[in-house]
């Protein structure tokens, strides 16, 4: 789906507009300074150990049993041995902070906190399913948090998140405008979570945009170990129609890998049912180490927010990773974790050289990204741009500004563009919320 985007207008529409919009621009600084003044935010407070030092953090969750993201601050750690070992962003080191929030409200606020205390600048790429937990913390302290994975709806609705991608609610949406005109019924399999809970609302809306009923909802544990009997009733739900092609929708992050292991060695009795899923549930890797074109992701349709791996948009990230994480095996280059971190970094950069000479400080970041600074990515990403006017015409993700997903699916055991350009998806993201 492509088209003019939806752009919000500011709510003084009595007034000429460019009074209105010195208006909206007006009030929005004076709720800035009002909130950083009434949490006892210092302005001009420097972050980093000194002059030549630019310190940010990074944080993830690692070994636990549910989703884990180590790629993220390897990814982090790289990008800043890459910075420095060229002369730093105007000369400054970047330093780079990294924490495990273990996947719980309570460390994930505790990263936050630490964030503060460190006094870092901005908390960049970064991955938390906790957003209410740590994001009060960073607003107290008028922290940035840049390029976080988009698993919460908080990162879509705090001032002070600047998001990259879609998030889960982008891909959801395409997934299913990507299978609306080539599957019959469809079984989703999701965590049941907060973070799950709108998934079937997402993809039954892209679904729907395109003449289809929509999926049936199938809820498992987060932390499920078998899935044998999810597995068995998916396929058979997929299954009901037999004059049509049914898709199974496996969209439980980390754990899509245990349940294909099922689905595999029950596909045999339904060999007319396809998979459907999203970046981040499955990439090039677990493709092939689940039989590449004779596994069960063969055929399979997937929607991610990037180009695929091996676009070569992609390169300078991977030289990147050759030359200074050369033996770290946390950095997979296909998983998206790693890919939101890496552009993550490049909008953090671009913000440091627009700040130039200046104090590099948490107000200046912000500042900065507020003021309209647009950020180009090589293409792995529309330009991106946090205006107010940039933002997509959505209550329920009021901070989302790249609402653009690629369509992927997987032939020969390879996963590759289905199409070359991005679709976008804000229509589907909007009708979603009626």
């Amino acid at each position: 789906m492509t088209g003019s985007r939806a752009r919000r207008t500011p709510p003084f529409t009595d007034l000429p507009l460019g009074l209105a919009k010195r208006l909206v621009r007006a009030t929005t600084l004076a709720a800035c300074a009002s909130l950083v003044a009434g949490c006892g935010v210092v302005p001009g407070t420097t972050g980093g150990t000194g002059d030549d030092t630019v310190t940010v953090m990074t944080w993830a969750p690692e070994k636990t049993s549910a989703t884990n993201k180590p790629g993220m601050p390897a990814m982090a750690k790289a990008y800043a041995r890459w910075i420095n070992a060229n002369g730093g962003i105007n000369g400054r080191e970047l330093k780079i902070l990294t924490c495990n929030d273990h996947n719980e409200t309570v460390t994930a606020a505790k990263c936050a906190r630490r964030a503060a205390d460190e006094n870092v600048v901005a908390v960049v790429g970064s991955y938390s399913q906790h957003g209410r937990s740590y994001l009060a913390p960073l607003e107290s302290a008028g922290i940035p948090y840049i390029g976080g994975y988009g698993v919460t709806d908080d990162e879509f609705a705090s001032a002070l998140s600047y998001p990259v991608n879609g998030g889960q609610a982008s891909l959801m949406a395409g997934l299913g405008e990507q299978l609306a005109k080539t599957c019959g019924p469809v079984a989703l399999v999701r965590p049941d979570s907060i973070a799950g809970d709108q998934l079937p609302l997402l993809l039954d809306s892209g679904l729907r945009s395109g003449g289809h009923r929509g999926s049936e909802d199938q809820l498992a544990a987060e932390d499920a170990t078998e899935y044998g009997g999810h597995a068995r009733e998916a396929l058979r739900r997929a299954a009901s129609d037999p004059a049509t092609e049914g898709c199974v929708v496996p969209a439980l992050g980390d754990r899509t890998f245990t349940f294909m292991d099922s689905f595999r060695r029950d596909r045999g009795d339904y060999p007319s049912v396809r998979t459907g899923t999203v970046l981040g549930s499955v990439d090039q890797t677990v493709i092939d180490t689940t039989g590449g074109r004779s596994g069960p992701y063969e055929g399979a349709y997937v929607t991610g927010w990037y180009p695929v791996e091996t676009d070569k948009r992609w390169d300078r990230m991977k030289q990147v990773i050759r030359e200074h994480a050369f033996d770290d095996n946390r950095i997979d280059p296909a998983d998206p974790g790693v890919q939101t971190t890496w552009i993550a970094y490049t909008v953090l950069r671009a913000a440091l050289q627009k700040i130039g000479d200046s104090e590099v400080t948490a107000q200046a970041i912000r500042r900065v990204l507020d003021g309209g600074l647009t950020v180009t990515t090589g293409g792995l990403t529309p330009p991106l741009r946090w205006r107010f006017e940039d933002l997509i015409a959505s209550a329920g993700f009021p901070r989302l500004i790249n609402p653009e997903v690629t369509f992927q699916v997987v032939r020969k055991g390879r996963l590759v563009a289905a199409r070359r350009d991005f679709v976008n998806v804000e229509k589907t993201l909007v009708e979603a919320e009626s």
